[in-house]
């Protein structure tokens, strides 16, 4: 049984010319145009996030996508989820994928989020002008279904307890839900591909939506930033701010989410690295200010343990926007400023999780799965230093932090006192976490390993 947590990172395969973006919006366009024209609104604002070792590479070339998936899989990412575009029968920005399909490299996991909104100019603010229309029918849920049986029968493609995973970024827009997803059932079995694994995106930008039950669906995943907590929206007399940018703060958010509380339905968390759209949005876009690699680090190792808590085998799933929205400042890929510490946060938190799952799964196998008999993180550490190692003062404060979330309840709410942890680490993280980061102390992320001193250096 898996026993890992598996972070998939969403992928946009926007990256190479297409004959529609040379006619909608000038010859030789692609993603890269926006982020190169990207520059500064505001004293501070980190404009354009330029590339780094990967560069403004071309998803046409083999290479590239080698690349990526090796810098991905040496940092702790289990997997891709390709955004997939169709309208009826009709591909966009298909070439990527259609190549790692036929190619079979590279040999890295993948699975498919079906996005599903018409295609408009919004990127311009002109959001009203549709470009692509969805138009939805049985026979087109049944053709859309069918297409994606090459892609499901690869063995390369995530699966959920043997299931195919195949996200929809917006169920809200089907006429029928738990009709297509009725339709896409017993057309997989007919085809012997079996049931599908199907989760739809919440994201709260349209409001509230059903359980994923009540449509047809096994889970939600929870899209970062989720706009029904993200905070409150920053005040000009706060910031000093262009009038037409909304900003937000990254920790505020981060707070938020995490004080969400959690649905009776199955939700898988997600986690966003920054948000930035000003290169897509000349007017009005949404900025959140103060993201860092040490903030994304610390929020993902409490949603991965929380994680860890809660389920179990194939469900330990976490979803990572973004491994390459350059477009909207959330990308994973290195850049200019930030280098890799992006990637090394993800896989050093990765790695603590890692051996977290194996300690909660030793003693919930231990003690007959009685959770409510689970020690706390804490409270195991003698099994854990079993040499003898002693936490430093930095290193305590952190785990204190991390470890009043060892045995969260389902509907979790942080309370005062955890609040006011979380209010200390926040205003104390860059020099705590990053102390941490830049020594070896970091042992505390992987305490079961004897790997460490190679594995950071």
């Amino acid at each position: 049984m898996q026993t890992s947590p598996r972070l998939i990172s969403m992928y946009l395969p926007q990256y190479h010319q297409t004959p529609e973006n040379d006619r909608w919006w000038g010859e030789g366009f692609t993603e890269w145009a926006r982020v190169r024209a990207g520059t500064p609104r505001f004293h501070g604002h980190y404009q354009p996030h330029v590339p780094g070792q990967l560069g403004y590479y071309d998803l046409r070339d083999a290479k590239v996508r080698s690349a990526q998936a090796e810098l991905a899989r040496e940092h702790g990412i289990h997997g891709f989820c390709y955004y997939h575009y169709w309208f009826n029968g009709r591909r966009l920005l298909e070439l990527p994928f259609e190549e790692v399909l036929k190619t079979g490299e590279p040999d890295f996991p993948f699975c498919l989020c079906w996005a599903n909104e018409n295609w408009t100019r919004r990127w311009d603010g002109q959001s009203q002008k549709v470009l692509i229309e969805q138009k939805y029918s049985d026979e087109d849920s049944l053709n859309f279904i069918r297409s994606l049986i090459p892609a499901f029968q690869d063995r390369r493609y995530i699966r959920v307890d043997g299931r195919p995973l195949l996200l929809v970024y917006r169920t809200g827009l089907l006429p029928n839900p738990g009709k297509v997803a009725e339709i896409w059932r017993k057309a997989m079995k007919e085809e012997g591909v079996g049931d599908l694994y199907l989760v739809r995106i919440e994201n709260f930008m349209h409001g509230p939506e059903p359980a994923p039950g009540d449509v047809g669906f096994d889970a939600a995943m929870e899209f970062a930033p989720y706009w029904g907590f993200v905070g409150r929206r920053l005040e000009r007399a706060e910031v000093d701010l262009p009038t037409d940018i909304r900003a937000y703060s990254y920790d505020d958010c981060m707070k938020a989410m995490l004080n969400r509380p959690l649905p009776s339905y199955k939700l898988f968390r997600g986690i966003f690295t920054g948000w930035d759209n000003s290169p897509r949005r000349n007017n009005g876009p949404t900025i959140f200010i103060d993201s860092s690699p040490e903030k994304y680090a610390y929020w993902l190792s409490l949603i991965l343990k929380q994680t860890v808590n809660m389920f179990e085998g194939d469900d330990r799933i976490v979803f990572i926007n973004a491994w390459n929205e350059w477009g909207e400042g959330c990308h994973l890929e290195p850049d200019e400023k930030y280098g890799l510490r992006y990637l090394r946060a993800t896989r050093m938190v990765f790695r603590q999780s890692e051996d977290y799952a194996l300690l909660i799964d030793k003693i919930r196998h231990l003690r007959d799965a009685d959770e409510g008999a689970l020690q706390t993180w804490l409270e195991n550490l003698d099994r854990v230093y079993s040499s003898g190692d002693r936490l430093t003062e930095k290193e305590a404060i952190l785990l204190r932090a991390f470890g009043n979330l060892t045995n969260p309840p389902k509907m979790m709410v942080l309370d005062s006192e955890l609040n006011d942890q979380v209010d200390q680490l926040l205003r104390g993280k860059d020099a705590i976490i990053q102390s941490i980061f830049d020594s070896l102390s970091w042992k505390i992320t992987a305490p079961l390993r004897k790997l460490y001193d190679k594995f950071f250096t």
